[in-house]
């Protein structure tokens, strides 16, 4: 890794202190070695600390609870999620949940809540079982395989039949191509999102030319949808939109919640299930308890396994509000302009919050929840993510159909490592797994 310097200036001024090598080295280790990057900067630079990245952006890291709790809590018209999610615009539109602010998001959010409340959640708990269990009884017996690609893909089912109510076809046959593909996209293609005029050269060409054919078959699928007769009696996300007497939902807003939900929604779900299948694998007494919990239906100790595989794992590293004007945040009195970072995998590992942080501990999370600020993959605040149910009740299904048929084994004892894909940190050889039939017990 590069050598980090001190920057002397940075303590007397506005920022925290922070490394002085140039902002395009800064942005690679930002984009490539995320994780890394940030348990180095807190080791040398402490708790709060300043990266500073291409395109003049200062980004303030804190991974204190109570500092935080002042970002999430903070004046949504200071505390703005859009700019900060801004390389996210050319691939999911102006209307999407993560890049509004103030009342447009507040509407996008009233817009979608009713398909992700609780009533909502237990009745897609059925067509969700159906799937899991299809892909879970697919799986090879006795043979190495990367388990990642195999959730990934059962993860996108669920959006598309569940979620958007799409029936099989040939549309929908393009589309999971088409979904696959452009979430599937290296650190390289992932910064060329912030750079439009990219689109003229190979890959970043190709990866747009992908989206657009996405685009068209959503479109389609609204205009046959808005067409339907029947919608009262759907229960799935698009229909209930167009069905909605509240609010008018036009075609381009429907399309950027459905790529947004697409592309956001199935790849971290699988992500952090591949991380749980490869923590099981590798904990044998772990996975037994799991697999009691499966047949007995305690879907509460099965999440408290999955919670902490994503508090030790988290598929995003941070999140992050950009300041529309001068704010205290971490006792700095940082200016307008600044980005201001959450890091999720620090607080998670932070030693004055979690007891032992490195072990692995599932009962952490049986019967109690976290204080908002300390366990923090979805986010927090009025941006929290708005599927996080839908995410852990799909997690459960998953998980114990798998639990119920298999036991889970992995091939070499070493952790697989992380790597960067677009905004989330996927095990780098797929989580390789080898199932076999349940022995008793």
């Amino acid at each position: 890794m590069a050598t980090l310097d001190v920057n002397p200036a940075a303590t007397a001024g506005s920022l925290p202190p922070g490394p002085t090598t140039s902002r395009v080295v800064q942005t690679f280790l930002y984009t490539v070695a995320r994780s890394t990057f940030y348990a180095n900067l807190q080791r040398r630079y402490g708790d709060t600390f300043t990266m500073r990245i291409t395109g003049g952006r200062n980004v303030v890291a804190v991974t204190r609870p109570e500092h935080i709790r002042e970002v999430f809590t903070g004046p949504s018209d200071v505390f703005h999620a859009s700019d900060a999610n801004k390389i996210l615009l050319s691939v999911a539109g102006e209307n999407s949940l993560l890049l509004l602010d103030g009342d447009p998001h507040l509407r996008a959010r009233k817009q979608l809540m009713p398909a992700f409340n609780g009533a909502a959640l237990r009745g897609y708990g059925d067509m969700m079982t159906e799937l899991a269990v299809a892909e879970v009884a697919s799986w090879p017996i006795g043979t190495t395989f990367p388990v990642h690609r195999r959730l990934a893909a059962v993860t996108l089912e669920v959006i598309l039949k569940v979620v958007f109510g799409m029936v099989d076809g040939a549309r929908l046959t393009q589309l999971r191509d088409l979904i696959a593909k452009i979430s599937n996209v290296g650190p390289l293609t992932f910064l060329g999102w912030a750079y439009p005029n990219l689109e003229r050269y190979w890959p970043w060409k190709r990866n747009r030319e992908n989206l657009l054919a996405a685009d068209r078959l959503l479109y389609a699928e609204i205009a046959e949808r808005r067409a339907a007769t029947d919608l009262s009696g759907r229960g799935d996300v698009l229909s209930r939109l167009i069905d909605s007497d509240e609010t008018e939902v036009s075609d381009v807003e429907l399309r950027d919640h459905m790529i947004t939900l697409l592309i956001a929604g199935h790849d971290t779900t699988s992500t952090a299930l591949a991380w749980t299948f490869h923590e099981l694998a590798r904990r044998p007494d772990v996975q037994r308890a799991a697999q009691h919990a499966a047949d007995s239906g305690d879907e509460e100790y099965l999440l408290g396994v999955h919670k902490e595989v994503m508090r030790l794992r988290p598929v995003v590293q941070n999140v992050g509000r950009r300041l529309q004007r001068d704010a205290d945040v971490a006792g700095y009195q940082l200016p307008a302009g600044t980005i201001v970072a959450p890091i999720i995998s620090e607080v998670h590992r932070n030693p004055g919050v979690h007891d032992d942080p490195e072990e692995f501990r599932p009962e952490r999370f049986v019967g109690r929840n976290p204080a908002a600020s300390t366990w923090i993959p979805f986010g927090g605040g009025v941006h929290r993510c708005i599927g996080a149910g839908f995410s852990l009740q799909e997690s459960a299904v998953v998980l114990g159909e798998a639990l119920r048929r298999y036991d889970i084994h992995v091939t070499r004892p070493a952790p697989e490592r992380p790597t960067s894909r677009h905004v989330t940190q996927i095990p780098a050889k797929g989580s390789l797994i080898v199932v076999t039939p349940r022995r008793p017990r």
